[in-house]
């Protein structure tokens, strides 16, 4: 006699749930970015100062994000981005100068909002030593953003009645400007080192959304996109054989809302020391404070970094998530010529 009541009871839970997480990221003064736990593989996304800061030609990245399938329909986020340096005979042998486009889609609630952002970078490295060993970089990004809602796709308290949700029922909510587009700047800088012979450590912050843009789907205009700033960092150390052990932090903050996510990632290597052609399996975890668990897998094989995580839930959402998050994979090509690199320093991987 109690099933029904036990099913209904747990439909509405989740009900309620969704709709409290659209309501939160609708707010402007609580949403928060759409970010990814494997933000070391994510790099234009994390801090425009990366933007051309790698041992190669160009990098191509990508990523993908699924979350909250085990509450409701899941909320999907995906980039994909290129860049490269410019003007490597013209400037001086320790600096690059780079530039990147990124595309990125971030859909919640069913399609109930979807967000699509496309964004150009540029980051001049500046190299502090003759080698080139240490740089120090500074980045800005221009960011094209349009966020559309549909309205049909939303769950209100009103639509739900003694049997759960209804969708028949008027939800007594309207939105003025269902669409809306806005223009986005911001700003990074980064240092990057080497430490030894084969070590390396670098750290940066990042500033976004410096003008708070207006972001409202009614009539006010006084709704605006509170600032977000990050602090990371991160290091490469050889553990002998060929192998390494990687290690990256994140500090993220956006109005009342903040991020601390630390872990590290064990690299086999599988070239024989190969540092032209690397082999490289990873093997680790990051921790998101209060939040997840992130256990992380990668491959490096011809150029290609592929990596795989899965959050594993921790926080207050635990009894409706029953510990499931979001999956998540990464997929990053650096094209080198054959007849080698002008920048050779080790650069950040994670």
């Amino acid at each position: 006699m109690r099933k029904p009541y036990t099913y209904k009871y747990c439909f509405m839970k989740k009900v309620l749930l969704l709709f409290t997480i659209i309501v939160a990221m609708m707010t402007p003064a609580r949403a928060q970015d759409p970010h990814f736990s494997q933000f070391f593989a994510s790099p234009l996304t994390l801090n425009p100062a990366f933007t051309g800061l790698f041992s190669g030609d160009y990098r191509v990245s990508g990523n993908y994000r699924s979350q909250w399938r085990s509450i409701s329909t899941p909320f999907t986020t995906g980039t994909a981005a290129i860049d490269f340096g410019i003007l490597k005979n013209a400037i001086n042998y320790t600096d690059i100068w780079g530039v990147g486009v990124m595309a990125m889609y971030d859909r919640t609630g069913g399609g109930a909002l979807t967000s699509t952002y496309l964004s150009f970078s540029t980051a001049y490295h500046k190299g502090l030593d003759p080698e080139g060993n240490h740089t120090l970089a500074v980045g800005i990004q221009a960011t094209y953003v349009q966020k559309r809602l549909d309205q049909t796709k939303l769950m209100f308290e009103n639509q739900i009645d003694n049997n759960g949700y209804n969708p028949a029922l008027p939800s007594g909510e309207s939105f003025a400007h269902p669409s809306i587009s806005y223009i986005d700047p911001n700003i990074g800088i980064l240092y990057n080192g080497l430490v030894g012979e084969s070590s390396n450590i670098y750290l940066g912050t990042s500033f976004y959304h410096i003008t708070q843009p207006t972001e409202t789907f009614q009539n006010e205009n006084n709704n605006r996109l509170t600032a977000r700033w990050t602090a990371h960092g991160g290091g490469s150390f050889p553990v002998g054989m060929g192998n390494r052990i990687h290690v990256s932090a994140l500090y993220m903050k956006q109005s009342t809302a903040s991020e601390f996510t630390f872990g590290g990632a064990y690299g086999f290597d599988l070239s024989g020391g190969d540092e032209d052609n690397p082999k490289t399996f990873y093997l680790g975890s990051w921790y998101r404070l209060k939040d997840a668990i992130n256990p992380y897998v990668g491959m490096e094989i011809n150029g290609f970094t592929v990596g795989l995580s899965y959050d594993m839930n921790v926080s207050s959402l635990k009894p409706a998530s029953n510990y499931r998050g979001g999956m998540e994979i990464s997929v990053i090509y650096i094209h080198k010529k054959s007849d080698g690199n002008k920048y050779r320093t080790l650069c950040p991987r994670f």
